[in-house]
């Protein structure tokens, strides 16, 4: 639960009470500059593991690696809770979006869940045991203890010395870039220039939801067409650029506020709630889950399941496709610490266009086969024959 703390989360028992080795973690884990979301993550990594050592009758302190065993088979076998059961999604969770080809999301713990889980639990645990006070021995066992990337070449891929026992196995992400039909269906769905402009923005440079949603009045440069953001992982301000059409759009959603425009330090994308209690709409600062609320009626409209991160995706690919524009440059605006991750994930071969080449061989192996062989006979030149039959002498 939410808390005006430093962690700004906490984790209670079911008595009400706050689990204090979860808060000691989370507080420190906050002080080293982790964001609020990052510690919402793992006071939810936390509670699961929390519920299943108190289903299993194990302390904290004296979890080993079979409980952590077990743990993972249980989330692979488990559903998520939910507040509400589905109802539009019940019959397409987990299948396959004939439109996009992404998979919905299914009611179980995907993979990667389970891997960020392992992941939080072993940093839980080497804070503890840094205070003496945890298990002797890390719960979270590496697969096969080494050296790790210290001397890591950039160029190369990186190996996998230090994966965690009971990782599962994750499929290589293929990158969503939305085709350029879609992307025109999309944005003609779009209610609002304010989802225009968010659209059109994010399209432009690719960056994240979260940091599109941090602009405030002061991040716009429209003399240079520039948005400042905070980068995710580092907290680092960076300036990217934007298309014209997509300033166009932001100028015309400012224009149709019905208050005054936003301060400088003020949020830039607002939004008309009803507060309790009231019977008028407030104007809001847009939070996060207000944008997915746009993407789910968007998604009703066209019967899709495209997100806002399929708009970094779509940004990423237009970009490294573009001759003009280096793998670095793609690698800043992207805000990507590592330029491997743009060759892992973005500079690989397109589908379609390799569908396209196998479709083009294959026709041409069968005109090949329906022409007829030439005619060879003793004493004449083939040139000769290939005119006399009406054939190309080439």
């Amino acid at each position: 639960m939410a808390s005006a703390g430093l962690a700004g989360w906490r984790v209670v028992d079911p008595a009400g009470e706050t689990v204090a080795p979860i808060e000691r973690f989370l507080r420190d884990f906050a002080a080293r500059g982790s964001s609020s979301g990052s510690v919402r993550s793992y006071a939810y990594a936390l509670l699961r593991w929390w519920r299943w050592l108190r289903h299993v009758e194990v302390a904290w302190d004296q979890a080993t690696p079979m409980e952590l065993r077990e743990f993972v088979i249980w989330l692979g076998q488990a559903r998520k809770p939910q507040a509400d059961s589905r109802t539009v999604t019940a019959a397409t969770a987990g299948k396959i979006n004939l439109i996009t080809g992404k998979r919905h999301l299914g009611d179980g713990y995907e993979p990667r869940t389970v891997r960020h889980s392992n992941a939080v639990l072993r940093t839980f645990y080497e804070y503890w045991n840094e205070l003496g006070e945890g298990p002797l021995v890390n719960p979270v066992t590496l697969q096969r203890p080494g050296r790790g990337n210290a001397h890591h070449n950039p160029l190369l891929p990186y190996r996998g010395d230090n994966r965690l026992r009971y990782n599962p196995k994750v499929a290589k992400r293929r990158p969503r870039a939305i085709p350029d039909e879609r992307w025109d269906q999309l944005f003609a769905g779009l209610r609002s220039d304010r989802d225009r402009a968010i659209a059109a923005i994010a399209v432009s440079n690719g960056c994240r939801a979260g940091e599109l949603l941090g602009l405030r009045g002061v991040d716009v440069d429209w003399g240079d067409q520039l948005v400042r953001v905070v980068r995710k992982g580092s907290r680092a301000e960076q300036w990217l650029p934007a298309s014209e059409e997509a300033f166009v759009w932001l100028r015309l959603y400012l224009a149709q506020l019905d208050a005054a425009p936003p301060g400088p330090n003020e949020p830039l994308w607002w939004t008309l709630r009803r507060r309790r209690g009231t019977s008028g709409l407030r104007r809001r600062p847009l939070t996060y889950d207000a944008l997915r609320a746009v993407f789910r009626r968007l998604n009703a409209l066209l019967g899709t399941n495209y997100s806002m991160h399929d708009l970094r995706h779509t940004a990423a690919l237009r970009m490294s496709r573009d001759d003009g524009l280096t793998t670095r440059d793609v690698q800043t605006v992207l805000g990507h610490a590592q330029l491997t991750t743009i060759a892992d994930v973005y500079l690989v071969e397109d589908d379609a266009a390799v569908l396209g080449r196998v479709h083009r061989h294959l026709c041409e192996r069968r005109e090949a086969a329906a022409r007829p062989a030439p005619p060879v006979a003793a004493g004449y030149d083939a040139a000769d024959l290939s005119v006399l039959f009406g054939q190309d002498p080439q």
